[in-house]
């Protein structure tokens, strides 16, 4: 089974509901955060519930995740993402972990602010998972219990600055500018009979309507399971928490090939950095002031639906 949950305002009052179709039915309680929530309600009684429904058009929906839970992000984790980032996959045996500022979290369909100071605007859509309950310790955790510390499934869009991440080798700060992590439009809660489905998502991302990134979470390579094992060796989390598990291949982000570095790692820092910004800037892919950018995830069946996020860049105000 699994229930798509909304977090939204309405008439000045921020409320959790079940979503069914175009329909919200409010779930009675006040629950401050999404870790509040989850440790609140059970999936069961979230199924069940009945009652005065909302028309979704009549509220405003909001991020699932609220700004107080941890925003931890694996990088490179698909294949050929890899590649475009200029790893060899076959030499990269590690699971690659950074964070996001919780501030950057947003709404679903928020504007994307690009900051004046940005010039490379690029975008990532990750299927993130939102924990069930903390972590304390070191935990194995496997397929067949991942339900007991994974709630459900959100879409992440991991907006990135290119030219503060790379050149600064500043995943935090060029990734943590303020509105560059929607989450939503809601939370599909997920049991054991529907987690597996975890497996085999289809995530699209398109910008003004041409696919620029599609892929499967089937091809993953660092899996929840292992990544949550791996995590609970070196930090706490709490129920509510996002992991976002990585981007497909398509970002707007051209590395190098292996050889190319090599050969850069010999030039002074200033030219090999310029020479960096200079490729860059011939890469059309990049976002621009009025861009669209839209994001989905779900499963071939469609029994399964995290949604589609829609974020327009605008162009920090003067």
């Amino acid at each position: 089974m699994s229930l798509n949950i909304a977090r939204f305002e309405y008439q000045g009052r921020v409320r959790w509901g079940v979503m069914r179709g175009s329909q919200i039915t409010p779930v009675p309680g006040e629950f401050a955060t999404t870790g509040d929530f989850i440790r609140g309600t059970s999936l069961a009684e979230l199924a069940a519930l009945e009652g005065n429904t909302l028309e979704q058009s009549a509220v405003k929906l909001l991020s699932p995740v609220t700004q107080n839970q941890q925003f931890v992000c694996q990088g490179a984790n698909y294949r050929q993402h890899m590649i475009e980032s200029g790893m060899d996959p076959d030499e990269k045996t590690y699971n690659m972990i950074f964070t996001k500022a919780s501030s950057c979290i947003v709404a679903a369909d928020s504007d994307v602010i690009k900051p004046r100071i940005v010039q490379f605007l690029d975008y990532e859509i990750e299927l993130g998972l939102v924990l069930r309950k903390a972590i304390k310790g070191a935990v194995t955790i496997t397929d067949k219990n991942l339900h007991e510390y994974v709630a459900g499934a959100v879409i992440v869009n991991d907006y990135s600055a290119r030219d503060v991440q790379i050149p600064q080798m500043q995943f935090y700060k060029g990734k943590s500018f303020r509105t560059f992590g929607p989450v939503g439009p809601w939370l599909t809660l997920l049991d054991a009979s529907s987690i597996t489905a975890l497996k085999n998502l289809q995530l699209k991302l398109t910008v003004n309507g041409e696919v620029r990134q599609q892929d499967s979470s089937a091809n993953l390579v660092f899996g929840p399971a292992e990544t949550l094992t791996e995590l609970s060796t070196v930090q706490d989390f709490e129920a509510g928490d996002l992991l976002a598990t990585g981007t497909p291949a398509g970002c707007a982000l051209s590395i190098p090939s292996q050889f190319k570095q090599k050969i850069g790692a010999l030039l002074p820092e200033k030219t090999k950095w310029d020479l960096f910004l200079k490729v860059q800037s011939q890469r059309k892919q990049y976002l621009r002031n009025g861009d669209l950018v839209e994001a989905s995830i779900r499963s071939a069946d469609g029994k399964i639906d995290l949604g589609v996020q829609r974020n327009r860049v605008v162009v920090e105000a003067l």
